[in-house]
């Protein structure tokens, strides 16, 4: 659909408004005053709402899942202006898909409410004790969990962990607060709730079991046990290309008739993969698309390891050479070559197959994606939190190659890249900004590996034992030189070349 509105004055999104929306818009078919609360989650920002929401959208406009209407939450302070946007249009969201073949655009209204934000969270403790809640969702980002990098334990140490655990009834994370309204579930015999993670990391389910019953072991061991016995935590794989939102984005819907200070644009994928282990009930999401299955990890591994360790391999190349986007990216043939030599050659052989599509053919799907000049997803929101991004996705399957004695030139290269990005400088000598919660000390170890690469590796906390694996070591080592002595492009050719 690419008709847009011409000439009339766009609609200030909210209940009253939907019907006089342009006829080619998709609005909700259904009586939003007939829904009522069934899930809360925490972390209410773009992708969300172009997917969670969306798939819930899809069964309420069937008719089904009145009774599980998105009751949004958050615990910091951009969490309170989005809360004000989203009330002003009765928590509407423009959904803008964007194809080179046509975009199309939806009012999703599965979500009817935001909880307040305040210190100490007990509005949120209060909604999520509530006996109508049966599932807590979160997309808190991958580094929120409070796990290490390295070994991926529990970091008790962690002060807001120390604050929640000497104040467990007003907590200061979002896992605290889920701690206490279980607690208080507990008291009143109202039961568990499925706790649900929504963020990429593999085992995400398990990863969100252990943060919320490790913490509650701090104040309460057999309340921990209790959680652990009654909640469930189901590993789940989302997948769907959401930028982020600007004035371009918020001008875009204004083109198509409607007046939304946080509208979401997103590509024509979308692809949700969910463990069927729900404590309190669930909606139908298979009927929306939705696949449910025992084998979650199967499907996350070729995702993660593919599609994000990917982002990754593009990433940082990208900024240093001034791409803006990741379709600016793909369309660099130095650095799609880069991309693709990498991923099917030091990638794809750690993915197993799922059903109806291999790890080769699965690289071809993203290399098709990310190339889309339609979403315009920015090469510095892809290339953001690094530190927790390539422990995550890009080290994982270093490990297994170096495991395998198979090669790892374009996986070292990788990780020379994010190194050289993190000095601040790109290479027309443009300035860099700070984009990593840790930038000040990536930054300083940056320049010092300049003439002493190994100093990149000895970051711990991001390397672990890598730094005593020799053949890694070198091949850094080489790899970073080359990028400072001979620039990005002649060094992607080197490896490109073999």
């Amino acid at each position: 659909m690419n008709n847009r509105t011409h000439g009339t004055s766009p609609v200030l999104l909210n209940n009253a408004s939907l019907s006089t929306l342009p006829p080619n818009i998709i609005t909700p078919k259904y009586d939003r005053k007939q829904l009522s609360p069934g899930i809360v989650h925490i972390g209410l920002g773009n992708f969300h709402r172009a997917h969670q929401a969306w798939y819930l959208q899809q069964l309420m406009q069937k008719g089904k899942a009145f009774d599980w209407a998105i009751i949004g939450a958050g615990i910091r302070p951009y969490d309170d202006i989005q809360r004000s946007k989203l009330s002003a249009q009765d928590y509407l969201t423009t959904l803008i898909e964007l194809d080179p073949s046509g975009n199309a655009v939806e009012v999703v209204g599965s979500m009817i409410d935001y909880v307040e934000i305040a210190e100490g969270n007990q509005p949120l403790i209060k909604q999520m004790a509530d006996p109508a809640i049966r599932i807590v969702a979160m997309t808190v980002t991958e580094g929120g969990y409070y796990i290490n990098p390295t070994t991926q334990a529990f970091d008790a140490s962690h002060p807001d962990i120390i604050h929640d655990a000497a104040n467990p009834d007003t907590p200061g994370t979002a896992f605290g607060a889920i701690v206490a309204a279980l607690k208080q579930r507990r008291t009143s015999n109202t039961g568990p709730f499925t706790c649900m993670c929504c963020d990429n990391l593999q085992g995400n389910g398990d990863i969100l079991r252990n943060t919320v019953v490790s913490l509650a072991e701090l104040s309460d061991p057999s309340f921990a046990e209790w959680i652990s016995n009654n909640c469930s935590f189901p590993n789940s794989m989302v997948d769907c290309i959401v930028p982020a939102t600007g004035e371009k984005e918020i001008a875009l819907a204004r083109s198509f008739g409607i007046e939304d200070t946080v509208p979401v644009t997103h590509e024509r994928f979308r692809q949700w993969v969910i463990e069927d282990n729900f404590c309190a009930g669930r909606p139908d999401w298979n009927l929306a698309g939705a696949t449910f299955t025992d084998a979650v990890h199967d499907y996350e591994t070729m995702k993660i390891r593919i599609l994000n360790a990917g982002h990754q391999v593009l990433a940082n190349a990208g900024e240093l050479l001034g791409m803006e986007t990741i379709a600016d990216c793909m369309a660099n043939p130095i650095i799609a070559g880069f991309f693709t030599k990498v991923e099917q050659q030091e990638i794809a052989p750690y993915v197993e197959a799922v059903p109806d599509m291999t790890p080769s053919a699965y690289v071809e799907l993203i290399g098709r994606r990310f190339s889309n000049p339609a979403i315009l997803d920015t090469t510095r929101r892809v290339a953001f939190d690094g530190s927790s991004r390539h422990t995550g996705f890009v080290l994982p399957i270093l490990r297994d190659a170096l495991a395998a004695n198979a090669s790892i030139q374009g996986l070292s290269l990788v990780e020379a890249l994010w190194a050289r990005m993190c000095a601040g400088t790109r290479e027309d000598a443009s300035h860099i900004e700070p984009n990593d919660p840790y930038w000040e000390t990536l930054n300083k170890t940056a320049l010092q590996s300049k003439s002493e690469p190994l100093v990149w590796l000895q970051q711990s906390n991001t390397y672990g034992d890598l730094i005593n694996n020799q053949r890694f070591a070198e091949t850094f080592s080489q790899w970073l030189t080359q990028l400072w002595d001979n620039g990005v492009e002649a060094t992607l050719r080197t490896y490109i070349n073999g």
